[in-house]
């Protein structure tokens, strides 16, 4: 329902966009989802990377801030993370999620490598 792209190779400093784009199945709440990316490192917890609420509101995790930027576009039903001034540690598989506060319906997508070589 959800499908993650954009990962890949890239030396630090460069820039990475992500993409996630949901399926029809999930169209009619799509407007509504909070919108967020995580990422995991191997033998780590999964953290939030950036989060995008219904609102339109958004919040970063402190080692992302001023270099991550989550937005939306909803004609082509995608969550998109702009990656700048990328760094070795930002090293992880990246996740896009979706989650619904009225009834905490939770929606994942499969994760999209990003490698960043020093």
């Amino acid at each position: 329902q959800l499908q993650a792209s954009g990962g890949g190779l890239v030396q630090a400093g460069g820039s990475l966009r992500l993409s996630c784009k949901a399926s029809r199945a999930i169209l009619s709440t799509f407007w509504s989802l909070r919108k967020a990316w995580y990422r995991q490192v191997p033998g780590k917890e999964r953290e939030m990377v950036a989060t995008l609420n219904s609102d339109g509101s958004t919040d970063y995790a402190d080692s992302v801030k001023g270099r991550f930027t989550i937005s939306r576009d909803n004609t082509k039903r995608t969550i998109l993370l702009q990656m700048n001034s990328l760094k070795p540690e930002d090293t992880a598989v990246y996740y896009c999620n979706g989650f619904l506060p009225s009834s905490s319906q939770e929606f994942w997508g499969q994760g999209t490598l990003v490698t960043v070589s020093s």
